[in-house]
């Protein structure tokens, strides 16, 4: 074989190889929570006609209470769905007894799970988004995931025999990557996975890159948004951006997402921040909610801060709502990430 043939089958080859992704990238669909368009009082039929006129296919939706307990207006909002081509997923809150954020006025942990296990049956997801909590849970995070275990314990087979799994998420403020994997093997990944955020890592002093190779294998959905992370004088600050604006690779993300979970939609929450969240890292104190986390893993986030510049927000123009900034920043996210699968 001559030179040139071998460097014109080798070209081939890689095409070929190359074809099955391009393929793939090019076929992920798009939707987005209800959240990244807050302000807009939108209902869920209003908020499901504002993603077809954008032409997203699927929508993560939070249920008022009343709705939740009501099948037949859980089925009016599948039906809206079904005319508009949209696929649904059941955004639910926490499922922590012991977290600032559970609302024990809805019940205990087993009967809000089984009223969002009921409506995500009648939506046809095989998973609904939930959480542990936030910033005030991060100081005894070991007690409130030994909470969370307990209380999901008991309805194990109940989640089984429903074919519905909780993809709890990777939330600002409570879970690092590492801690939720061992909860998630605590209770069982043939009930619990995870709703794969790839903003909130920042907020939890991590890489989202490492985020993600952690916690790929038990990811149900997810939430995309991009995020900016830099140095200051007090430490790191992090501040999430419009997707291609911030400093996480977060085009190497998705790409690994989609290698890893073809077929699976691409979900916006899309939550640009106004000021940036400062991780006060030369102050011993600050340390006192992060004393198990591996060196090797804040490494890699101080990495990314250490080769970041500032991005400040850039102030909402004069007579715009925030509603209608949350929409302009949304479907600016649309169309780049659009046009980032047709190039990967």
């Amino acid at each position: 074989m001559d030179r040139r043939t071998f460097m014109l089958g080798t070209a081939a080859a890689a095409l070929y190889a190359a074809r099955p992704f391009a393929l793939q990238a090019s076929a992920v669909e798009l939707g987005s929570i209800d959240g990244s368009v807050s302000g807009n009082n939108f209902t869920a039929t209003t908020f499901l006609d504002y993603l077809a006129s954008i032409k997203l296919t699927w929508a993560m939706i939070s249920l008022p209470e009343a709705v939740l307990e009501d099948d037949g207006a859980i089925r009016q909002v599948r039906e809206h769905a079904d005319k508009l081509g949209i696929k649904l997923q059941l955004a639910y809150g926490s499922l922590c007894p012991s977290s600032r954020s559970f609302k024990p006025d809805l019940g205990s942990v087993e009967q809000q799970v089984t009223r969002a296990i009921n409506a995500t049956k009648i939506f046809g997801a095989t998973c609904f988004r939930c959480i542990l909590g936030l910033d005030p849970e991060r100081p005894q995070i070991d007690k409130h995931i030994d909470d969370m275990v307990a209380a999901i314990r008991p309805v194990r087979s109940r989640i089984v025999d429903s074919g519905v799994k909780l993809a709890v998420e990777n939330h600002g403020g409570d879970l690092q990557a590492r801690e939720l994997k061992a909860m998630i093997e605590a209770v069982g990944p043939d009930v619990m996975g995870v709703c794969l955020d790839s903003g909130n890592p920042t907020w939890m002093l991590e890489d989202p890159q490492m985020t993600l190779e952690m916690l790929i294998d038990y990811t149900e959905t997810c939430h995309v948004r991009d995020s900016a992370v830099w140095m200051v004088p007090e430490g790191i600050a992090v501040r999430w951006v419009n997707m291609g604006d911030g400093n996480v690779d977060i085009d190497g993300w998705v790409r690994k997402f989609i290698q890893a979970k073809p077929g699976m939609p691409l979900i916006f929450e899309n939550l640009v921040s106004g000021r940036p969240r400062i991780h006060h890292i030369y102050d011993p104190a600050f340390w006192d909610n992060w004393r198990k986390m591996p060196a090797w893993e804040f490494a890699r986030f101080l990495a990314l801060a250490e080769k970041g510049t500032p991005k400040p927000a850039t102030p909402r123009a004069p007579g715009k709502t925030a509603g209608q900034q949350r929409i302009e920043d949304l479907e600016t996210c649309v169309t780049y990430t659009r046009d980032l699968l047709r190039r990967i």
